[in-house]
């Protein structure tokens, strides 16, 4: 996977998927919690087998295909940019299997949405005067951002995989819980299935978008009711 990008995009594409951008995904744990509680994850091994699942069969078909689709409707110069980027917003929510997935990708969504006129950045979802979706997803406004900060198509699927993965591990670091040298090893560990999860998610067409995931769906809609908690629900 060849990957060239301007040394402004790289920045900006730091600048989008580093912990430090105020989104707030350090606050859900992804149904992680509930599967560390049930002893479904309780070693570095089985957090590998864990996250490396979800990067082959959600990540790969849902997040990443839906956020290619929603890059190339902010620079499509055919039709309605915005009804097109809209149409796969509203695919990224319809995807989500549990309230609270949906709820990790409003809340970012819509963290993202609130920085963004501090950062000089609007998005053609915001045009859409009379249909404007109440809910943005992570993925729609990851996109649109990284399109306008002219970030390189596949250089934005990488650093949107790279920001899901760091947040993963961060939750499992907590919670199994690892020590940073483990962390550290884990992240080495599932970055090798990145190029071929976004690979993956370059290659589906539109009828072969979307993902069911039944241990995680199951272990997210427990966490809404866990006794004790560090993560969101």
């Amino acid at each position: 996977m060849a990957i060239t990008t301007t040394d402004t995009g790289l920045l900006r594409l730091l600048q989008l998927s580093s912990v430090s951008l105020p989104v707030g995904g350090y606050a859900f744990s992804q149904g992680l919690e509930y599967a560390i509680e049930a002893g479904w994850v309780d070693s570095i091994s089985s957090a590998e087998a864990w996250l490396e699942l979800q990067m082959h069969d959600a990540l790969a078909r849902v997040d990443l295909p839906i956020l290619l689709r929603s890059y190339q409707a902010c620079s499509s110069q055919q039709g309605n940019r915005s009804e097109q980027v809209y149409y796969w917003n509203q695919m990224a929510l319809a995807c989500r299997e549990t309230r609270e997935l949906r709820l990790t990708d409003t809340a970012m969504g819509e963290a993202l949405m609130r920085l963004l006129p501090s950062l000089g950045v609007s998005i053609p979802l915001s045009e859409h005067s009379k249909d404007t979706p109440e809910d943005v997803s992570f993925v729609t406004a990851f996109a649109c951002v990284a399109h306008q900060w002219q970030v390189e198509q596949d250089a934005a699927l990488l650093g949107y995989a790279w920001s899901w993965l760091e947040n993963q591990v961060a939750a499992a670091t907590k919670l199994i819980p690892l020590g940073q040298t483990q962390a550290q090893q884990l992240l080495g560990a599932l970055q090798q299935y990145v190029p071929e999860t976004i690979e993956t998610a370059k290659a589906l067409a539109d009828d072969e978008l979307g993902a069911s995931l039944p241990a995680l769906a199951i272990s997210s809609m427990l966490h809404e009711t866990q006794y004790t908690r560090l993560f969101r629900s």
